[in-house]
């Protein structure tokens, strides 16, 4: 009866943590009373959630938000509006921007990323970054297009920005879960998963982040179709999931980091996250990540933790960040941006600037400690 915010899945729901749920409105009558009783100790952060969302996306009809050259970064975009987008980029960018499509979505969707680069020369590294694979993280689809942006208009000025786009290639996918993003803005906007229908048991979707083939539907993930971690009837049952992979294995020679972004929580994690172990590579990934939340701090203060996933935030198998890993590429991280619960899913718009600004240097860092040798 109640949605799980934070964490995901109720397994990792433990005495002493905090616990962040979604109610309906019938619902706290009976749950408040209850929690009292039971001595469990609650705070409400968002007494009415239709007016959230309301102030979030009715303001749609009268900004215009459709000349491109006027594009506003600051506020969250449909599919179709970041879609148009794209388009545009590659039409007027010619010389940095290559947009192309890796497969289709299980509604027939396109599923497009950005190849970022200068062409200069034959062979270069690349680093990948995928956001909005759960669709209700709106924040990861804007940090995709602030990155790109900044991209373009600091290359000329900023001399990090230009070594890294002479040096690297980077792939940019600002929407993977596309059907689930495009649901989140028609339907329901704290809808997680993918859009695939279940014949059984009428339940839609998969959890794109629990479908990868990597410990698939071990811990933290579920086989019921119904649940927000339902992890497929097998590992990349979802086309998009699958598309992704390939176009993954297809260059893992040429990929050296695989950069995901999620919400909320103010973490950068990377693996395992199927397993408490240490990666072979621990003292390169480890010194990456501390200097990166490090640079990302300087910005406004915001601290964010950092570690091995199923330490630092919990145990999930299937994920899109072990399977990178596993098949090759040495630096996988998983962003869990703003923020840590007060808003949870619908940060608001003027948070949009603060959290790409900071974000924005987290991620030149990694890329710097990238081009450098690390032993």
């Amino acid at each position: 009866q109640v949605d799980l915010w934070q964490p995901s899945s109720p397994f990792h729901i433990i005495e002493g943590t905090v616990t962040d749920v979604r109610v309906p409105q019938n619902v706290t009558r009976s749950l408040l009373p209850y929690l009292q009783q039971a001595n469990i100790q609650y705070t409400i952060l968002i007494p009415d959630l239709q007016k959230a969302i309301e102030n979030q996306t009715g303001l749609r009809s009268y900004r215009n938000r459709r000349s491109l050259s006027g594009y506003n970064y600051e506020v969250y975009h449909s599919l179709e509006e970041i879609q148009d987008w794209m388009h545009h980029l590659n039409r007027t960018h010619s010389d940095l921007v290559h947009m192309f499509s890796v497969g289709k979505s299980y509604e027939g969707r396109p599923l497009y990323v950005l190849k970022l680069g200068k062409r200069s020369r034959p062979y270069k590294k690349a680093v990948w970054i995928d956001c909005g694979i759960h669709a209700r993280e709106w924040i990861g689809p804007a940090f995709c297009q602030w990155f790109v942006k900044e991209a373009l208009q600091t290359y000329q000025t900023d001399p990090v920005m230009r070594k890294m786009l002479t040096q690297l290639y980077f792939y940019i996918m600002p929407v993977f879960n596309v059907d689930g993003y495009h649901f989140s803005w028609t339907n329901d906007r704290f809808w997680r998963k993918t859009r695939s229908k279940n014949i059984r048991f009428h339940c839609h979707g998969v959890d794109a982040n629990r479908n990868w083939k990597v410990k698939w539907c071990d811990e933290g993930a579920s086989f019921h179709p119904c649940d927000d971690t339902y992890c497929g009837p097998f590992p990349e049952s979802e086309p998009e999931v699958k598309a992704v992979a390939h176009f993954l294995r297809k260059h893992r020679k040429q990929i050296k980091a695989y950069l995901s972004f999620h919400a909320y929580a103010q973490m950068l994690l990377y693996p395992y996250s199927y397993k408490y172990a240490t990666i072979p590579n621990f003292n390169c990934v480890e010194s990456a990540a501390y200097n990166a939340v490090n640079a990302l701090q300087s910005a406004y203060g915001v601290r964010y933790r950092y570690g091995p996933a199923s330490s630092t935030l919990y145990v999930s198998s299937g994920s899109s960040m072990d399977w990178a890993y596993k098949n090759g590429i040495p630096y996988a991280f998983a962003f869990e941006l703003r923020d840590t619960g007060h808003f949870g899913f619908l940060l608001p718009e003027t948070l949009i600037k603060p959290t790409c600004t900071e974000t924005m240097l987290a991620v030149k860092n990694i890329t710097l400690h990238l081009l450098k040798k690390c032993h």
